[in-house]
């Protein structure tokens, strides 16, 4: 991963911190300065049955995460870059046990050691996809009884992830430094309470919607019949969920996490592309009866054998058999690999690709610097007072120099969006676009305006929040303020 300014300027600082510190702070300093070299950990968190390993094999561009229950899918599994593949079994005594992977290249479903005794696995994949991430895979959440006492929800949500993994895998978790959280259906209470509580204890910018994401799984279900279009249903749906997530996501996207993973990994072959032409070419009555379920389309005699359908039926379940044989129909020549970029297209991960970038990659040399700066701090409050002064003035040295002002920013506009601090909707915008982009047009409002004409807009607006700072608004809306007025009061020098 190459190394933005600001975690450049942070490693650098802890470099420094680690010659001056206690024994007892300095593994502290020197963990945080080893995160910084990494690149950004991504927790894929939700429910059992979400999807979550599909959506993993998706993004890593391999099926390797094991999407059927077994052992290996109770514990916490990080994916990251090798130069060879490797896997290791991490003991909760530090003890790693190497293990190959099987014969589909998948990780094996039974571990050498008992899940209870397995702190995390690690795997190491020579995909490029990993240079600049670090994927986790948690396991799922148990479904929740909403008659159960207070007490017992407390305890269920300190971590979410289910409640029989053990402390070593919920450390894990809580160690990324974005979220992306999977729902499957309507989000309901207890979703918004895992969600907030994974958030917060990944320790930074705690249940900020600025590092968390959440995606709409398996949208094909909502096609309104079969082989119909679901994406006019689900984009609505989707975008009910993120008014109802804002708070705590900056985004949902609806997906087919299914038609993704066979799509990115490769797994469409030219029998399968055959097969799925063969059933284009059917009597339209028998092909109907065939695709009506997926009993059917397995167990009704056809030209096909049941081995293949079954395969087919994995890959891309029945919308996406109906997808391939549609355009088959349109255009019997098509290439297998047209009808995989297709599948892709039609399985809403471009826009997901998009929003990562947007999300994770831009911000991710903020967000790296964030969480270390927040770990700092925390080490600060528990170790000893010479060191307690040490790490602050560090911090606050970053912290206040112009060019590191999107640190503070970030913070101001995670409690604005989260509702810690009450703004009104336009205001709770501004801050949003002052923290998130550097595009000036963008944050003001005024794209396409002149570089004079956004340099008056800046000092308006700079005017105008410290007119609000100090008339009106209450202590933490006025600090609120005050750290707004100084993004645009140096967006109008940047821009002068």
């Amino acid at each position: 991963m190459v190394a933005g300014q600001l975690t450049t300027s942070v490693a650098g600082m802890c470099d420094d911190l680690a010659g001056k510190v206690s024994a007892s702070t300095r593994p502290v300093v020197e963990e945080v300065a080893a995160r910084l070299a990494q690149p950004l950990r991504v927790a894929v968190a939700g429910r059992l049955k979400a999807g979550k390993s599909t959506l993993v094999n998706a993004l890593i561009g391999r099926r390797v995460a094991p999407t059927a229950a077994g052992e290996c899918t109770r514990v916490v599994t990080q994916f990251r870059y090798g130069p060879a593949d490797r896997v290791d079994v991490i003991a909760r005594d530090g003890k790693k046990h190497a293990v190959p992977l099987d014969a589909s290249g998948m990780i094996p479903t039974t571990l050498p050691i008992p899940a209870d005794d397995a702190a995390m696995i690690d795997v190491q994949l020579s995909s490029d996809r990993l240079r600049d991430l670090i994927v986790v895979d948690t396991p799922g959440l148990q479904s929740v009884n909403t008659d159960i006492s207070d007490a017992a929800r407390e305890m269920l949500f300190a971590a979410p992830i289910a409640d029989d993994v053990d402390d070593d895998s919920r450390e894990a978790v809580a160690g990324a430094e974005a979220i992306i959280y999977v729902v499957t259906q309507q989000v309901r209470a207890d979703d918004i309470e895992a969600l907030e509580a994974f958030a917060k204890a990944s320790q930074q910018l705690a249940s900020s919607p600025m590092n968390s994401l959440a995606l709409y799984n398996k949208a094909d279900k909502l096609a309104p019949g079969p082989g119909q279009d679901p994406w006019p249903v689900a984009g609505p749906i989707a975008a009910e969920q993120s008014a109802i997530l804002h708070r705590a996501v900056c985004d949902v996207v609806p997906v087919v996490g299914l038609l993704a993973e066979t799509a990115e990994a490769g797994l469409l072959t030219a029998a399968d592309c055959e097969a799925l032409r063969t059933l284009a070419g059917l009597d339209e009555d028998k092909r109907a009866l065939m695709l009506a379920s997926a009993g059917l389309f397995v167990s009704t005699e056809g030209p096909v054998d049941q081995a293949q359908r079954q395969r087919l039926l994995e890959r891309l379940d029945l919308y996406g058999i109906h997808f391939a044989i549609a355009h088959l129909q349109s255009n019997p020549h098509l290439a297998t690999g047209e009808l995989v970029r297709l599948l892709f297209a039609a399985s809403g991960f471009p826009r997901l690709r998009t929003t990562l970038h947007q999300i994770f990659g831009v911000r991710a040399d903020v967000i790296k610097a964030g969480w270390a700066l927040g770990r700092l701090d925390a080490a600060a409050a528990s170790g000893p007072p010479a060191d307690r002064d040490l790490l602050r003035g560090a911090v606050e040295s970053v912290v206040a120099r112009p060019e590191y002002h999107r640190l503070p920013l970030l913070e101001a506009a995670a409690q604005v969006t989260t509702g810690q601090v009450a703004l009104p909707p336009d205001m709770e915008a501004e801050v949003a676009r002052l923290a998130l982009t550097d595009e000036a047009g963008v944050v003001l409002g005024r794209e396409g305006a002149t570089r004079p004409e956004l340099r008056k807009a800046a000092i308006e607006a700079a005017s105008r929040w410290r007119a609000f700072a100090n008339g009106g608004a209450t202590p933490a809306q006025a600090r609120v303020a005050n750290v707004v007025h100084r993004g645009f009061h140096l967006l109008a020098q940047r821009l002068g």
